[in-house]
């Protein structure tokens, strides 16, 4: 690998740079960021347990004992049991499961679909970028969950139908999030210098483009999890979401929750606590990740660098003296 100035620099100096741009992501996220750090946790968290779920939970996902119903906490039912004995921790894992299928699926969609909206729109302009902009505003005028509601009424309920929905519906928004960053950066002078020597688009996309908007799409996916378990639970509460009997957090709080609140008030207490803490833990690194990433907002990294520095300057001043 070269570099601008002609030098030669081996690959694995550069992996190693690599490796310890992540690692010094990481120590400033744990050093600055206690609340990112604790939603990391909680992103890890929810991912096992996605993953393991089958191995976690004690009982089936609709395993049901009819014998046990309504069962308040016990040593053999931790979080009670609901209306047709079916474990309420069980089901809570099953459901992660869910919210991180639906989560990760759909943003991964979404990213990159707002990827490609956005770095086109944004890097030819003129027509084009006009032609798409119009398109974007008239999708976001239309109330986001009132079109995945007419939507999935018409293809019917299931977590394909869910994740592709959910995620053309987030590209559109944050395709012009990525579209404002590579216009600014279709301004700088290493843009301009390969256009002139005649490197076609496609390669000056690949090469320059995208890796200096790779912050904006890495926050934007950790930021837009969250919304997409959001709107997973909030279709599942209002039954256009998974199918009946799959497990899934907005719909132990749709249809167990409200029938038999009043008797078992755990039936919605559990998923609703699942379902904030996870949102709320993935919104808190998708935040922190966003000032670390984001040079304009990198106040944290500032303050640390000036405590190391004061600290340096104070022990040299009680040297002197």
């Amino acid at each position: 690998m070269t570099t601008n100035t002609g030098t030669v620099v081996p690959s694995k100096q550069v992996e190693k740079k690599q490796h310890g741009f992540w690692l010094d992501l990481l120590r400033r996220l744990i050093c600055e960021k206690p609340l990112g750090t604790f939603g990391l946790v909680i992103v890890i968290i929810l991912l096992l347990t996605g993953i393991f779920a089958s191995f976690l939970a004690p009982f089936g996902m609709s395993q049901i004992h009819l014998l046990d119903s309504l069962k308040p906490p016990s040593s053999t039912y931790l979080l009670g049991t609901d209306e047709l004995g079916r474990d309420i921790l069980s089901r809570l894992i099953f459901g992660a499961r869910v919210s991180m299928i639906i989560g990760l699926g759909a943003t991964v969609l979404s990213e990159g679909l707002a990827t490609l909206i956005g770095v086109v729109s944004g890097y030819f302009g003129g027509t084009l970028d006009l032609i798409i902009q119009r398109f974007v505003d008239a999708w976001m005028s239309i109330p986001g969950l009132l079109m995945i509601m007419t939507v999935m009424t018409i293809v019917g309920n299931g977590l394909p139908q869910l994740i592709l929905i959910i995620g053309i519906q987030g590209a559109i928004g944050h395709s012009r999030v990525i579209r404002s960053a590579v216009i600014g950066i279709k301004s700088n002078m290493y843009v301009s210098a390969a256009d002139a020597i005649g490197s076609r688009p496609f390669h000056i996309i690949l090469r320059h483009i995208i890796p200096n908007v790779m912050s904006v799409i890495i926050v934007g996916f950790t930021l837009s999890v969250g919304g997409a378990i959001m709107y997973e639970a909030s279709l599942s509460f209002l039954g256009f979401g998974v199918p009946p009997g799959v497990p899934s957090w907005g719909s132990m709080l749709s249809r167990e929750g409200r029938q038999y609140m009043e008797a078992a008030p755990t039936l919605a207490l559990w998923p609703g606590a699942a379902l904030t803490l996870v949102v709320y833990g993935i919104n808190m690194f998708g935040d922190a990740l966003r000032d670390l990433l984001d040079p304009r907002l990198r106040g944290g990294v500032g303050r640390y660098d000036l405590k190391e520095k004061n600290v340096k300057i104070n022990k040299a001043h009680a040297v002197k003296s």
